[in-house]
């Protein structure tokens, strides 16, 4: 039981980073939120070099090919990711955010390292920014009102990459912290999902029709001031003056 989670796991995440990049640059965009691509490509850079320096077992080396695949996806978000901002953010304002992101994010893995050890510190990190990807991930889909850089296959072997492990140590291994973490990336994974198969099922779903309607009330209130002959609107104008005196 525990080698097939393993492998499923593996085999999951992989299909997610390769998926990631591969939609990436159809769509021009990237296809993981940065909060969780940075904690992610420093938690498998960590441990990869560490038990690649200590031991090589399977696992570094697993992590050492999603820290390599991460490492395409980060070149998309910084490639592409401009794009998805007001003008007023330059490419070297957008680039120092994110080398910040980045290094705080290699700060958290350290400090958790230094708190609780190598062994459950990888595993404490790990389900905690899951946890945090499940939601970044609803949450890109609302804000770009579309499923740009997302499909259901990111959706689903993201779901099961995450369910894996959280029965090997949460329930196999009877750990409640982790099993709850688990149970809050199941949820948030499942409600990704299904927005990800009702929008792509339902695509008018995604066209914002009360901004839409709140447009074309201003264009009317607008083309009705101008229709307005400029006598009645110095008339409406001193009416309004002398109820409010």
């Amino acid at each position: 039981m525990v080698p097939l989670l393993t492998i499923i796991s593996g085999l999951a995440w992989t299909i997610v980073y390769f998926e990631s990049i591969r939609v990436g640059f159809r769509d021009r965009t990237y296809a993981i939120p940065i909060a969780a691509l940075a904690l992610n490509f420093a938690w498998e850079s960590t441990y990869a070099a560490h038990d690649l320096a200590t031991s090589v077992a399977v696992q570094a080396v697993v992590n050492l090919i999603w820290a390599l695949a991460d490492l395409a996806i980060v070149f998309t978000y910084f490639k592409f990711g401009p794009a998805e901002l007001p003008r007023f953010v330059t490419r070297t304002m957008f680039a120092a955010w994110g080398i910040l992101i980045f290094g705080v994010c290699y700060l958290v893995q350290w400090l958790f390292i230094a708190r609780f050890g190598w062994h459950d510190a990888s595993r404490y990190t790990a389900f905690l920014q899951n946890a945090l990807m499940s939601g970044l991930f609803v949450q890109m889909l609302v804000a770009r009102r579309g499923l740009r850089g997302q499909t259901l296959t990111i959706a689903i072997a993201k779901w099961l990459g995450t369910l894996a492990p959280t029965i090997l140590f949460g329930i196999i291994e009877g750990s409640p912290f982790i099993l709850g973490l688990g149970t809050i990336c199941c949820v948030f994974d499942l409600v990704y999902i299904g927005l990800v198969w009702w929008f792509k099922n339902h695509p008018d779903g995604l066209t914002d029709e009360r901004r839409l309607d709140t447009e074309c009330q201003c264009a009317n209130m607008r083309g009705s001031t101008l229709s307005t002959p400029k006598g009645q609107q110095d008339s409406a104008q001193g009416r309004t003056l002398s109820a409010l005196g």
